[in-house]
């Protein structure tokens, strides 16, 4: 099962999300399974020529032949939260004294409030899940190092396409699964630095 597919089954909220801890930038999943999450750039494949298309397809069916593992790909899409970038952005330009600048700031402002009155804005992110099964009797370090050589492999495969890729650390995934599972709560009240430390602990 996918470490982001969730559950319909009422139980803890540690047996929803099915992963046993975090461990330097590692997923610890039950039954002796482990994953490294990539987070990848993307590139605007529309807006290609129909030969650049082409050389794509064929450069991702031989990245497709040439992976060391199977690779889960996410593409994440998430509603943006414009009205706090607003009151941010309307904070930060309050000292403004000039007339003109500060006629501009909000005409701006009316702008982009009209824009999101009407449509929403929507951000894409995109990973790729590498995982290992652990054999018995392996050692964390042996595991670490053959997930690390697989993700590597992985990245420098789909750079061929001019898609790069960065390896997720422990807060940073903790952080996605927050957003993952409590999309609206993580809106309003974000995690910070000393709660995801203490969430980092308690999945060690």
């Amino acid at each position: 099962m996918s470490v982001f597919q969730k559950s319909n089954s009422k139980q803890s909220s540690r047996r929803q999300i099915n992963i046993k801890g975090v461990r330097d930038g590692v997923l610890l999943i039950p039954g002796d399974q482990y994953r490294i999450v990539l987070k990848a750039s993307s590139i605007n494949f529309e807006l290609k020529s129909e030969d650049e298309q082409d050389a794509l397809i064929e450069t991702y069916q031989s990245f497709l032949n040439s992976l060391p593992c199977s690779v889960q790909i996410i593409a994440r899409i998430r509603e943006m939260d414009t009205q706090k970038y607003l009151d941010e952005f309307r904070a930060s330009s309050a000292d403004e004294t000039d007339d003109i600048y500060r006629k501009q700031i909000e005409n701006y402002t009316d702008f982009v409030q009209g824009l999101i009155s009407n449509n929403k804005i929507l951000s894409r992110q995109f990973y790729m899940v590498v995982p290992h099964q652990a054999a018995s009797g392996d050692g964390f370090d042996a595991i670490k190092e053959q997930l690390l050589l697989n993700a590597d492999i992985v990245g420098k495969g789909i750079s061929r396409l001019g898609i790069q890729t960065r390896q997720l650390g422990s807060l940073e995934l903790l952080d996605l699964f927050y957003g993952f599972y409590n999309p609206e709560l993580a809106k309003r009240q974000p995690l910070h630095a000393q709660t995801m430390q203490l969430l980092k602990e308690s999945y060690i």
